[in-house]
């Protein structure tokens, strides 16, 4: 299917598979929360939630995780709107010193692993302590030979289909999607 041929905005919604319901998230983010405390809760880390896709989720986590921590963003992104990755685009660069750090990075999604990769070995050129990954949902099986292999902490393991929905965005829209979807025939 190309990108011509994607439904609309309402088809894609309407007709999507529901891969994870809200209560299977929900499940998720708890073990999440565990596993990031667990490792996490002495290190006062900083917290990168990687925009857009990681907004969802970090605002989802953070007020699981009962220990000091600090929160800042970054921005790099390979596909603006679209299905498919292209070039990384940096769009911004935490405020907060990296130096001696160690950084939680947020985001919604691990599939080919290109932009994940990008963004760690960025943090590790600023000079952190530690550089560990979070996403809601990784895909089985879409990793690409340069990206990063796998998360530190994994909420949902999914097949390689189109999704959508708690983060992950079709044509930029159902972000606020409760769930998570696959879009039909894609």
């Amino acid at each position: 299917m190309t990108e011509q041929n994607m439904p609309s905005i309402e088809e894609a919604r309407r007709d999507a598979d529901c891969l994870c319901s809200t209560a299977q998230v929900e499940q998720a983010l708890q073990g999440m929360a565990q596993a990031v405390t667990g490792r996490l809760q002495a290190a006062n880390p900083l917290c990168l939630s990687v925009l857009t896709g990681g907004i969802i989720l970090t605002g989802q986590l953070l007020p699981l995780l009962d220990f000091p921590l600090q929160l800042d963003s970054i921005h790099a992104s390979r596909y603006r709107g679209t299905t498919r990755g292209g070039e990384l685009q940096w769009k911004k660069y935490p405020d907060t010193e990296l130096r001696g750090q160690t950084v939680l990075l947020i985001d919604d999604i691990l599939d080919e692993g290109l932009t994940l990769r990008a963004l760690v070995d960025y943090c590790q050129a600023q000079g952190v302590k530690e550089v560990l990954t979070a996403v809601l949902a990784e895909k089985q099986g879409a990793r690409h030979s340069d990206g990063l292999a796998q998360a530190d902490f994994t909420g949902l393991h999914i097949p390689n289909r189109y999704v959508f929905g708690y983060g992950l965005d079709y044509h930029k829209y159902w972000r606020n999607a409760r769930g998570i979807y696959a879009v039909k025939g894609f």
